[in-house]
């Protein structure tokens, strides 16, 4: 009797597992490696809502590195998940690209939000404290259903300082302030007053507080300019975040007047933007003068 005959149902057992083993390592390859639009573990929802409603969106997609959200009406963001707001009613095609090769589109159908509501959410107002300290960042946002054109005056600089309908600006100077916002629903001025305390941070040279200010603000200019340049995007971010923003990636950033975004989402967009040229920065502190909490960015391409 030959060794195979003797062995035959052994071998047998052995092809077998031999066969199983490399099934598994081709599926594990197959999953690991290769991927189709039917991996995409994401989704929107609801499907239908009204103008001013919450749309949510979430990714769970395991291999996704990077990944961009697009709505239909110019926004976009980079979040796993959170939620967006439509303003014009209409049909919207929502998409999650990932690692710029795979992609999944939802549609959705904004209406016409056929509401009135009552006579007094109508009105606009001012929402902001009525106390706050000096160097502090304070929040100003005008409530207002109907108003598009927003015009502040916060008493401190004699001219109009924001166009924005929410504004973050810090009083240089203790007092009492009336605060005046114009906007184009209103046919008079919207006042709130408001006092300002002093800080008790005391320097501990005699540097002029202006002379730090400016450093810090050129510090930040070269360090964002050298990852719009291309440089290594972690050095220069880690460095502002530990440094200057105490580790807080939510930091509000405003670019060119624009609409406020978070620090961290305005590097990522920076690193992409090759031919931004950074012209001036101006940041804010908290009211210990110990973090970053506000920064302004002037730059052009």
């Amino acid at each position: 009797m030959t060794f195979i005959q003797k062995n035959k149902y052994r071998i047998i057992l052995i092809l077998g597992a031999l066969i199983l083993l490399s099934t598994c390592i081709v599926y594990w390859l197959e999953k690991r490696l290769f991927h189709s639009v039917a991996d995409i573990d994401c989704k929107v929802y609801p499907k239908t809502l009204s103008v001013g409603d919450t749309l949510f969106y979430a990714d769970k997609t395991s291999f996704s590195a990077i990944k961009k959200w697009e709505f239909g009406d110019g926004n976009v963001s980079v979040n796993d998940n959170g939620y967006h707001l439509y303003k014009q009613p209409g049909f919207y095609q929502v998409t999650l690209t990932l690692n710029d090769q795979y992609s999944k589109t939802f549609s959705v159908e904004v209406l016409a939000n056929t509401s009135k509501g009552n006579i007094a959410d109508q009105i606009t107002s001012i929402e902001a404290p009525i106390q706050a300290m000096q160097f502090e960042n304070v929040i100003f946002r005008a409530k207002s259903s109907n108003a598009k054109l927003f015009s502040w005056k916060f008493g401190e600089s004699g001219t109009i300082d924001s166009k924005e309908q929410m504004v973050i600006y810090a009083y240089k100077n203790p007092g009492d302030y009336v605060v005046t916002l114009y906007t184009d629903e209103t046919a008079y001025p919207i006042t709130h007053k408001i006092k300002v305390l002093p800080s008790f941070k005391v320097l501990g040279d005699s540097t002029a507080i202006e002379d730090v200010y400016k450093e810090i603000d050129e510090d930040f200019k070269s360090h964002l300019q050298q990852i719009a340049n291309g440089s290594n995007f972690n050095t220069h971010y880690n460095y502002l975040l530990s440094k200057y923003l105490c580790k807080n990636e939510n930091v509000a950033t405003k670019v060119n007047t624009s609409k406020i975004n978070t620090f961290y989402y305005y590097c990522m967009g920076l690193q992409f933007d090759k031919q931004s040229t950074i012209q001036s920065v101006k940041t804010g502190f908290d009211e210990n003068l110990d973090c970053v909490t506000k920064v302004e960015i002037t730059q052009s391409r």
